[in-house]
């Protein structure tokens, strides 16, 4: 699957044809992630997934992973992304947070569209904010945030076994987690990472809001 103008348009237009839905923060802290699509390149490797072949502009996702010192969720599998200031949009929100984390500096013409909001058991409802990153070869991770860089194949996100599901102590509510290479990441990036492919790459209108988190990543 190639970065094109052509991913990027349908990117766009499906994301203007869905009907995202929006969660009142109430009590909870309102916040926004970036899930930016860059060329598969440099970054992390993960086991599992090949190297990218010299020159490929195939489509990848920026994920990270959180630095060890972190006082919450340390070391676990991220996008780019935290509180909403007073006064900012989740677009906003988004774009300063990628930039403080990995370097990355885009603007508002870059962004693509929103998809829903996602409550957090740690007391978060998160706005996914989508962006078109191009090559974005150069990135300048901040240490005291991020541990590790990846670029992860979109195509990853559309095996077979995706998405793996696991009983919760909620009936109708299950454990959300998405396989990558030899291994797999939680909800609620995982919850992200799944309706991003579905509505996105598939054209489904799929919701994710009612899956739930594994006990370590609700802290």
């Amino acid at each position: 699957m190639l970065l094109d103008a052509a991913l990027r348009d349908q990117v766009r237009d499906r994301l203007a044809a869905f009907a995202v839905r929006r969660l009142p923060v109430g009590t909870q802290r309102a916040a926004a992630v970036a899930l930016a699509l860059v060329e598969e390149g440099d970054g992390a490797l993960i086991a599992g997934i090949r190297a990218p072949a010299n020159g490929s502009r195939s489509a990848a996702v920026l994920l990270t992973r959180r630095a060890a010192a972190l006082s919450s969720h340390a070391g676990q599998w991220a996008l780019p992304g935290g509180r909403i200031d007073p006064g900012e949009t989740p677009e906003a929100a988004a774009l300063r947070e990628m930039h403080e984390e990995v370097g990355l500096a885009l603007s508002a013409a870059d962004v693509l569209g929103t998809l829903d909001d996602y409550a957090t058991r740690s007391g978060f409802v998160i706005t996914p904010v989508i962006v078109w990153a191009g090559s974005a070869h150069t990135l300048q991770p901040n240490p005291d945030e991020v541990a590790s860089v990846h670029r992860i194949p979109v195509t990853e996100f559309l095996r077979p076994d995706a998405p793996l599901l696991d009983p919760s102590e909620e009936p109708r509510r299950e454990i959300l987690r998405m396989p990558v290479g030899d291994t797999w990441i939680a909800a609620p990036t995982a919850a992200i990472l799944y309706q991003f492919s579905e509505v996105c790459i598939r054209g489904r209108r799929t919701r994710v809001a009612h899956y739930d988190q594994p006990l370590f990543a609700r802290r």
